[in-house]
């Protein structure tokens, strides 16, 4: 690898050259099936022939302008995720990082003028994730990512996740509690799914003491759960909601939505982005739900999560090593008895993408495209992999 390169990432010896729907070929022309999607990013695929159009096409009329001015596909962005998704107004940025950055910043606006309180503070939960900037990252439940970092940003305490009895007493306790932040199923955390009521608890404590109730969906939105976003799953809505990933398929944009009371928080000169909503990745965030829409593929992520639970139960019956099988939708995590990061690099010998987070469990984010047949072969190659090394 080349020694320009910071070496902050544990690279994989290989590289993508070319790809086309959940196929990947690397610099040799060997196939790979990517059961991935470049961590939950690619949700169409990759080269979605829609996509592309879009950015040709935006590519030759206008990539930038800045936001001193309108930009007409920003706006109709934002009609249609407010469609969507229930909220009332869109900020753009360029990463989930830089959206839930925005989301901290609405919870201190509204600490400080709404509440009148001088430190607002925010319950955020073990085991999430929620960016590497600094405040999103003393935001993120996981001390191995902190470390060397600090001093921490002020303003944060965390309890379990799925304990609403454990958040309750903490709004109790801290009169400076101003929001709550969690992401509906834990993406780096395991793909941890919380009890059914989770979200519906969660929201009626934030309507009880007046606080934001805010949710990171930036890993499982876009219909990745069976939904077009998991919360929608509970029959609630958020204050403010945060999205990146497979927003832009590949292409960078972040998004923090609000409604009600904070809806309009943010006012000129509170905060911005240079890149932030420009007309290239607008238009083709709008091809990504347009293309969603037209094939139904938030139900398909329903049906394919149904096959993989499926199978994956089946094949993987009697296995000891295997503690637990997790799915919503297309968030598919396999957890076992000891840790797992060599199933990895097996995988790829086998031609598979796949990714193991919190050292134990094996995740699959497979694009919303994947044929039966693709999932029938993840399924099949994935519990051989197992069953040779977590032997029953």
């Amino acid at each position: 690898m080349s020694t320009t390169l910071m070496p902050n990432y544990a690279r994989l010896p290989i590289t993508f050259v070319k790809g086309d729907g959940a196929w990947l070929w690397d610099t040799q022309g060997t196939r790979y099936l990517d059961a991935l999607s470049g961590i939950a990013v690619c949700g169409l695929g990759h080269a979605h022939p829609a996509i592309t159009a879009a950015i040709c096409e935006q590519a030759h009329q206008l990539l930038h302008t800045s936001n001193i001015y309108g930009i007409a596909h920003q706006q109709a962005l934002a009609d249609v995720l407010v469609r969507i998704t229930g909220m009332e107004s869109s900020f753009f940025c360029n990463s989930g990082a830089e959206a839930n950055e925005a989301a901290l910043k609405i919870a201190r606006l509204y600490g400080h003028n709404s509440l009148n309180v001088k430190q607002p503070t925010v319950i955020v939960t073990d085991g999430s994730f929620h960016g590497r900037t600094l405040a999103t990252l003393t935001a993120t439940g996981n001390p191995k990512i902190q470390a060397g970092f600090e001093p921490l940003v002020e303003g944060f305490i965390r309890v379990p996740y799925n304990d609403v009895d454990a958040m309750a007493d903490v709004v109790k306790q801290h009169p400076e509690v101003v929001a709550v932040l969690v992401e509906p199923v834990t993406g780096e955390g395991g793909i941890v799914i919380p009890d059914a009521d989770y979200l519906s608890r969660l929201r009626a404590l934030c309507d009880r003491h007046n606080l934001l109730f805010m949710l990171d969906e930036i890993q499982t939105g876009m219909g990745r759960t069976g939904e077009w976003f998991a919360y929608q799953h509970a029959g609630i809505l958020p204050d403010v909601l945060t999205l990146a990933k497979s927003l832009g398929n590949g292409v960078p944009i972040g998004a923090c939505l609000a409604r009600g009371k904070v809806a309009d928080i943010f006012q000129p000169g509170t905060h911005g982005s240079t890149f932030g909503g420009n007309p290239l990745v607008c238009r083709v965030a709008l091809a990504v739900i347009e293309s969603i829409e037209e094939n139904n593929l938030v139900q398909r992520a329903q049906a394919l999560g149904e096959r993989f639970y499926q199978g994956l139960t089946s094949a993987l019956n009697g296995v000891s090593g295997v503690r637990d099988i997790r799915v919503k939708g297309l968030m598919i995590g396999i957890e076992l008895d000891k840790p797992c990061r060599h199933l990895v690099s097996k995988a790829l010998d086998k031609q598979l993408l796949i990714n193991v987070t919190a050292e134990r469990v094996v995740r699959l984010l497979p694009p919303l495209i994947l044929s039966d047949a693709q999932a029938n072969d993840i399924i099949t190659t994935l519990s051989h992999l197992i069953r040779e090394n977590f032997p029953a």
